[in-house]
């Protein structure tokens, strides 16, 4: 049961390979081809197959296991399976005769039969016999498979007989034939089945062939099978053949011919070499390796197929041969880009055609390896050739091997380059002849397309030989030079006529009128027409210009980075930190001073003399001066001084000053020339740069003889010494009043030697190694120098000045464009503040800021910086002096060029009309280049200082009166002109909604009676002189005119006043001086409505009789004191006038009105008017330049000096304008009326709080809400709140005017729309500036429908601020913040602790506590301006809130009351005005960065200088 379950063995089979063998005699030297088809049969991969098989074998490898010393090899066995499926094992024999290497006999054996018998027999045995696989196994069995023939024995099942066809080695085929039959013969005797194999039919011989077939057709049952082992044909056939002759159920075995098992194995070949080649060809890198390759290809089957048929060897024979290929092409690519490369190494090396024209091959090498850039373009390889060496792998390596050069291929190139510069040279003179013709063709303009010029051309010879492109090109190139061109020359025209677009009337988005009458001004000039084919680029530009003129900074000019601005401050920055380094090292030598080391300069031994008198007065070189002892080191120099002073100057002795000593014109002429001597060789070696600033002191010394000439002659050395210490900036030491015996006298070497002193220690204030921020009011004089941008000269030129003098120095921090200079003018030594501004950023300043004069800059070389000044000049005020600055190269030029000599005489000749100074300045010359040309300009400006000061402060007065943005008086410190433009109602923070006017009364603008008187810095008092004010075209347009508020519906019972009552108004409040209030009105009668109740704080608005009030404080930590500026407003004592307000101010002081300079040049006035009339022709503008003919009772004349100023349609002048008559009877019956009303609403006005409308123009669920809607009490602050100030401490603590400074109200309106739509928005991420954030915090509080101080505690707070102990006060204040509504008092709290922050950092910010309650206070409490009992009290309410930042540790948490250094205010003056302490700083709004220029050097007598 258990063997039928078995499956059945598959049959076996052996058979026995036979044929010829034996020794070289009897075979030939090579075998019949037995083992290759035994090895075919057995191992048929290419890999296993080895084509040479030896039977010459040693002793000892015949003994080994695989022989066995048996003369027949066990080959193993294969199993094959049939077209039936049925499978069998075939196990293979080889009967040879193995043949002694010694002897080359055959090897003895056990079995010792001659061959044909031993290889017929039927049984073998041999035990362990090992499976032969090569000959190299023969000794090496345990490198080799090891397998052994089954159980030692086999018996022979079939014989397979070769024959070899082949032409035979040294062999005949009749004795192989012989051999065979014989042994075939023993074959049958055995009854086995026998196959003739005939074998190495590739190299068939046909007749043997055919011999052989004889054979077998001649015995029975014998077939013959033609094979090749090498090829693998048929070898497998023959051995099947012979089974299927053993096994009767295979059939009968079927023969084919050997050509078509040929090709039906080649095409096997064929098909497999293809796809393993295409395996190959996945390998582009011809660095890849057979082992690498092979290991990622070896388990594809195209692979193992192909190296099965074919072998390994070949397999990497052909990977080898691609791999090659691959280099190959590499190579070839590589030369094609070296020979591509060619062209532009020869453009680079051989670039000129007249260098290498005449050269042959070889010179242009030579040449090229001497070039610079040669190492640039080839590399020099060691060995060669280059695509032999390793050069072709350096990819990165661009450089061209030198030795392709010596190939045909390069020199071909480079005669193509040759060609190719010659024709280039033709081609490029072809283009610039035909540029030529078009630049002749004079009707070609800007912007004109090429088809309308081409049929004009198309004659020329250049258009002929140039291609179509290039004559596009051509033209293309000339129309951009001739559009810049003309663009240019139209900028340069539109700043030429600069007085049309610095035009004041202008609003910052001009109408269409008024861009037409731009047009028509300027559509005479050729100028303008020449871009008529470019009407949208000339559009373009004229309104780039025109926004320019209304928002001018260095960002938005028009010259980019050739800005005046710019230059400016990057000179200003590099050239005074290098004078501050030098100075510093000057500090470090000379503090402490102990020592003084002295020159002393006099002429015929006046110098020893002085020596000697200071050695008599001294103690071993030691001289007491005001309580100190000084050493001095004297070194006296006269003409017989050996030495000059700078060999005197060593590292030992470093001088602190010079005494000049002289007593005849004679010495002081030597003293001036020794001194121009020492800055000329300062200049020239350069030793020391602060030898030519050493500080002088002249000495006028006594005359001994009291004769009369030398008494006559005393008067004038004294009045020359003086002149000369003038131009030398030094003290002057006059001889004592009374008569002295000897020379010279100790007063006066004490005043020398305190003037030293004074010098040094002036040199140390500075450069003082400590910075620090010295309030700039302590500039004695401030003078703008202007400059128009991209004018042809350096910025250099007009800052030397400035730069090259000692006394010059930084000005305060943050101002980039300033300089402050020390000089003595007059009798003292004065600080000057010099600001360098472009004319664009100028103009924010001319109206805005405190000047004291004006430097103005221009090019002759260019009309626009001439137009440009007059443009500015002509809106000057005529009390500011002016000095013009002509530049341009040098003298000549005024006598050489035309163009050049008229604007110099015109500017020459505005000087004249205006009385100003005028100077020229020379780039070519150094004559100009010092301080003094300023001199006498400064002196001017020193005499006219106060008149100036007065001026501005009438002009500051006049102002705050009609603009309803200015809450406080404005200081230069607070003008920001930037951010005030007329077009842009978001650059300017809206005031908190409430009016101080009331609901049913709406008052025009009216100045009061006691505002026309104010004091002067001296005490006197003086008029103030109103000038029509022409709806602001008197100011600059910088000025912003007032916010017109959102239209709301008009209130019933509104009624209007006749502008001509307003006199009436005021004189019948003015008649009960002891409730009258002075009323400022907040904006003109068209720009306001009484429901927009826009209002300011109470203190700048109302103020009671005679009362003082301290408005913006500004902390000065080096001097521990407070500048203050104070706005006072009282009655009028003087009572009612008659005759109205015109009466009363022409009985005011004759003080003279400032005007403007163009009303004192015909120059300025001429060009204006013509401009005016061309733009200003209908009658509907704010000022007309033509006189009204019709006369009126009390109409104000215009001066003769001012013509203009009396305009056309009196009611267009604005209250100011005192040409406004009025009809008393009607002003009287009006006042009475108002009065009247006034009285009767009093006695019905009943307490109330005050709700203002909403700021806001969109709903709002969250603004505007109850303050109890927006909290919880998890976060008792509104988280709206929380933001900003979050967003303000983190960001901006330290920004100057913090709370003061107006944010863009667009970005605070942004803001909270932002945060209406989601609560969670990101300030920081809105890129908003911290004056926004913080407008945006103060409207919120101005939007809750009851202020954060409640108003049932107003009394309180009131009663308690008035009590005098200042514990007691605190205490009771504290106990009434304890009655706020908890919500109220938990976001008060916050407030207050974080104003208290911004307070903290006031020395950086300028936010004291006083000034954040003056911001802050009218946004917490609310106040009703209407309630006439309020306005006494608004200081105390100021005064409260301050108190509350002051003290905030002790109110919130429990902390010590804080100790407040206060600085008491003077008290009010006997005569009541507006009182503004001296020299407000003057601070440039970042926008308007400054700039510098030069005057004239009047003559010097002595020829110092």
């Amino acid at each position: 049961m258990m063997a039928k379950n078995k499956e059945p063995r598959p049959p076996s089979y052996t058979i026995s390979v036979v044929g010829l063998s034996g020794t070289e005699k009897d075979k030939g030297n090579c075998g019949v081809g037995k083992s290759c088809l035994c090895n075919r049969f057995v191992r048929s991969k290419a890999d296993e197959y080895y084509p040479e098989h030896t039977s010459v074998l040693s002793t000892i490898d015949f003994g080994g296991r695989v022989v066995n010393n048996d003369h027949f090899l066990y080959w193993g066995d294969i199993t094959q399976s049939g077209e039936d499926g049925i499978e069998c094992k075939i196990h293979v024999i080889e009967q040879t005769e193995f043949i002694d290497d010694q002897t080359f006999l055959p090897h003895r054996s056990t079995n010792l039969q001659p061959y044909i018998k031993r290889a017929a027999a039927s049984k073998l045995q041999s035990a362990e016999k090992l499976m032969y696989i090569c000959t190299d196994q023969l000794g090496l069995e345990q490198d080799f498979e090891q397998k052994q023939m089954p159980e030692g024995k086999l018996n022979v099942d079939g014989f397979l007989l070769c024959i070899d066809v082949s032409q035979g080695c040294n062999r005949k085929f009749d004795d192989q034939l012989k051999f065979v039959n014989n042994l075939f013969v023993q074959l049958s005797k055995s009854k086995k089945p026998v196959i003739i194999a005939a074998t190495k039919c590739d190299e068939c011989v046909d007749h043997y062939l055919r011999e052989v077939q004889a054979f077998a057709s001649n015995k029975k049952n014998l077939l013959v099978v033609e094979t090749s082992a090498r090829f693998n044909v048929n070898i497998e056939t023959c051995f099947t053949a012979l089974v299927q002759m053993l096994d009767k159920t295979r059939g009968k075995p079927k023969i084919i011919p050997y050509l078509d098992a040929y090709k039906t194995q080649r095409q096997l070949v064929v098909t497999a070499t293809d796809k393993f080649e295409k395996l190959v060809q996945t390998v582009r890198d011809y660095h890849a390796t057979w082992k690498t390759v092979s290991n990622k290809l070896k388990n594809h089957p195209d692979y193992e197929e192909y190296i099965n048929l074919e072998g390994t060897r070949k397999a990497r024979s052909t990977f080898s041969k691609h791999i090659e290929q691959l280099k190959q092409e590499h190579i070839r690519k590589r030369r094609e880009e070296y020979i591509n490369t060619l062209p532009r190494a020869f453009n680079t090396l051989l670039p000129n055609l007249e260098e290498i024209e005449h050269l042959n091959w070889s010179e242009a090498l030579k040449l090229m390896e001497k070039r610079a850039d040669f190492q640039l373009c080839f590399v020099v390889l060691e060995k060669t050739p280059w695509d032999e060496t390793d050069h072709i792998d350096k990819i990165n390596d661009r450089r061209i091997p030198f030795d392709l050069l010596s190939t045909l291929e390069a020199e071909k190139v480079y005669q193509n380059h040759v060609q190719h510069l010659i024709s280039e040279k033709r081609r490029v003179e072809m283009k610039e002849k035909f540029k030529k013709t078009l630049e002749k063709i004079q009707f070609i303009s800007p912007g004109q397309p090429w088809e309308e010029v081409m049929c004009f051309v198309m004659e020329d010879e250049a258009f002929k030989y140039i291609t179509e492109a290039d004559s596009k090109e051509v033209y293309g190139r000339h129309q951009r030079e001739i559009v810049e061109k003309a663009k240019e020359e139209f900028q340069e025209m539109l700043f030429e006529h600069s007085e049309l677009f610095y035009d004041l009337d202008l609003n910052a988005t001009p109408s269409s009128d008024k861009m037409s009458e731009i047009h028509t001004v300027l559509s005479e000039e050729p100028r303008y027409k020449a871009l008529q084919k470019l009407a949208p680029d000339r559009e373009s530009l004229l309104l780039k210009h025109i926004g320019f003129v209304y928002h001018p900074t260095k960002e938005t000019c028009l010259s980019g980075q050739n800005c005046t601005d710019i230059k400016v401050e990057q000179l200003l920055a590099s050239s005074l930190l290098q004078l501050d380094h030098g100075r510093l090292r000057l500090y470090h030598d000379s503090t402490n001073i102990d020592k003084v080391n002295l020159f002393i300069l006099g002429k015929d031994g006046l110098a020893q003399e002085l020596a000697n008198e200071i050695r008599t007065q001294s103690t071993d070189d030691e001289y007491a001066l005001d309580g100190k002892i000084y050493e001095l080191d004297l070194r006296p120099i006269d003409t017989k001084s050996p030495y000059f002073l700078s060999q005197l100057w060593t590292a030992a002795f470093k001088p602190h000053g010079c005494f000049c000593v002289f007593n005849s014109i004679e010495s002081l002429n030597f003293i001036g020339e020794f001194i121009g001597k020492i800055r000329t060789e300062a200049s020239q070696i350069r030793k020391d740069k602060y030898m030519a600033n050493l500080p002088f002191t002249l000495i006028l010394a006594n005359q001994r003889d009291s004769t009369n000439s030398t008494s006559k002659n005393l008067p004038i050395l004294r009045h020359q010494g003086q002149q000369l210490a003038n131009k030398l900036q030094c003290p002057f030491v006059d001889v004592p009043a009374s008569t002295y015996p000897r020379k010279f006298n100790e007063t006066q070497i004490k005043q020398a030697l305190r003037g030293v002193l004074e010098s040094v220690k002036h040199n140390l204030d500075v450069v003082s190694p400590v910075p620090t921020n010295k309030d700039v009011s302590e500039a004695d004089l401030r003078i703008v120098m202007c400059a128009m941008c991209g004018d042809p000269f350096s910025v250099d030129l007009i800052l030397s000045p400035f730069l090259e003098s000692h006394s010059c120095s930084a000005a305060q921090a943050g101002q980039n464009n300033s300089l402050m200079l020390d000089k003595i003018i007059g009798e003292k030594r004065r600080r000057i503040q010099i600001t360098i501004l472009s004319y664009h950023s100028s103009i924010g300043v001319r109206k805005d800021e405190l000047v004291h004069g004006y430097i103005l800059v221009y090019s002759a070389k260019r009309k626009a910086s001439m137009g440009m000044l007059r443009a500015f000049l002509s809106e000057v005020q005529d009390t500011i002096p002016v000095q013009l600055v002509a530049v341009t190269d040098s003298q000549a030029d005024f006598f050489e060029n035309e163009a050049i000599k008229e604007l110099m005489t015109e500017g020459e000749h505005i000087a004249t009309e205006i009385t100003a100074k005028f100077t020229a300045l020379y780039s070519l010359s150094q004559y100009h280049r010092q301080t003094e040309v300023f001199t006498l300009f400064f002196s001017d400006v020193l005499e006219k200082k106060n008149m100036i000061e007065n001026s501005y402060l009438s002009d500051s007065t006049r102002e705050s009166t009609h603009q309803s943005e200015d809450v406080f008086l404005p200081s230069p410190r607070d003008c920001f002109p930037y951010n005030n433009y007329p077009d842009s109602d978001d650059d300017t923070e809206a005031p908190p909604p409430y009016s101080p006017i009331g609901d049913d009364v709406q008052l025009l603008p009216t100045p009061s009676d006691r505002s026309r008187y104010r004091l002067d810095l001296e005490g006197n008092e003086y008029p103030i002189h109103s000038t029509p004010n022409c709806h602001d075209h008197e100011r600059n347009h910088k000025v912003p005119p007032p916010i017109k508020p959102k239209p709301v519906v008009p209130k019933t019972n509104v009624k209007k006043l006749d502008p001509n009552l307003l006199k009436t108004i005021e004189a019948g409040i003015g008649k009960n001086p002891r409730k009258q209030t002075s009323r400022v009105p907040l904006a003109h009668p068209e720009d306001i409505d009484p429901s927009d109740n826009y209002a300011e704080p109470i203190d700048t608005i109302f103020k009671q009789k005679g009362y003082s009030d301290e408005i913006y404080v500004v902390p000065d930590d080096s001097q521990n004191r407070i500048i203050k500026i104070r706005n006072s407003f009282v009655n009028n004592t003087q009572g009612d006038e008659e005759n109205g307000f015109s009466d009363r101010t022409s009985k005011s002081h004759g003080e003279r009105r400032p005007s403007k300079y163009k009303y004192k040049s015909k120059t300025l006035f001429s060009k204006a008017k013509s401009y005016y009339r061309r733009t200003h022709s209908d009658a509907s503008d704010d000022e007309a330049f033509t006189t009204s003919k019709t006369k009126r009772k009390g109409r104000h004349r215009g001066s003769e000096e001012d013509p203009l100023l009396s305009p056309v349609e009196t009611w267009k002048g604005g209250i100011d304008n005192p040409a406004i008559t009025s009809d008393q009877e009607l002003d009287d019956k009006k006042m009475k009326k108002k009065t009247h009303k006034v009285k009767e609403d009093k006695k019905r006005k009943k307490t109330k709080n005050f709700n203002p409308p909403t700021r806001r123009n969109w709903e709002s669920n969250y603004f505007g809400m109850p303050l109890q809607d927006l909290v919880t009490a998890e976060k008792p602050i509104p988280l709206f709140v929380e933001k900003c100030v979050e967003f303000i401490e983190d960001t901006g603590l330290c920004t100057e005017g913090l709370y003061r400074v107006s944010g863009n109200k667009t970005d605070q309106d942004n803001i909270q729309k932002q945060f209406d739509q989601d609560h969670s928005i990101s300030l920081v991420s809105m890129e908003v500036t911290v004056n926004a954030v913080a407008g945006a915090l103060k409207a919120f509080f101005a939007d809750l429908p009851d202020p954060l101080i409640p108003y049932s505690l107003h009394p309180e707070l009131l009663e308690a601020a008035k009590i005098p102990d200042k514990t007691e006060r605190l205490h009771a204040l504290k106990e009434i913040v304890k009655k706020f509504h908890p919500v109220n008092y938990d976001v008060f709290r916050y407030v207050i602790t974080h104003l208290n922050r911004v307070s903290q950092q006031n020395k950086v910010n300028l936010m004291t506590a006083d000034n954040l309650s003056i911001c802050f206070w009218p946004t917490l409490m609310r106040p009703d301006f209407e309630n006439r009992e309020f306005l006494s009290t608004t200081k105390i309410h100021q005064s409260v809130v301050e108190t509350f930042i002051q003290q905030c540790q002790f109110f919130f948490y429990n902390g010590e009351i804080v100790e407040i250094s206060t600085t008491v205010a003077p008290p009010p003056p006997s005569n009541p005005g507006q009182l503004v302490e001296p020299m407000v700083p003057l601070q440039l709004p970042p926008p308007l960065q400054p700039q510098l220029i030069q005057p004239q050097l009047q003559t010097d007598p002595l020829g110092i200088i």
